[in-house]
């Protein structure tokens, strides 16, 4: 493991605490799952993000009819409720 050091403003790191207290955890603990989470999410939304793109490059895109298609579906759904 690594270890690093990392300033945060006065009001988190006391929020922090608190949820490392509630969690029964440590402060290290809860801010390495905070990373880890931040990290795993910003990397799945990249991909994803990367995805779209080649899509688009490869000019895979929704139908006319496609796209109708599932705006009708929410429209009828609002007009319906």
């Amino acid at each position: 493991m690594t270890a690093f050091t990392v300033r945060v403003p006065d009001e988190t790191a006391n929020r922090l605490d608190q949820l490392a207290e509630k969690l029964d955890r440590s402060r290290s603990y809860v801010a390495a799952q905070a990373i880890e989470d931040f990290v795993a999410r910003e990397e799945w939304q990249l991909a994803e993000i990367e995805a779209g793109l080649a899509e688009a490059e490869r000019g895979d895109f929704a139908s006319d009819r496609d796209v109708a298609a599932v705006i009708g579906k929410y429209v009828k759904s609002a007009r319906q409720a």
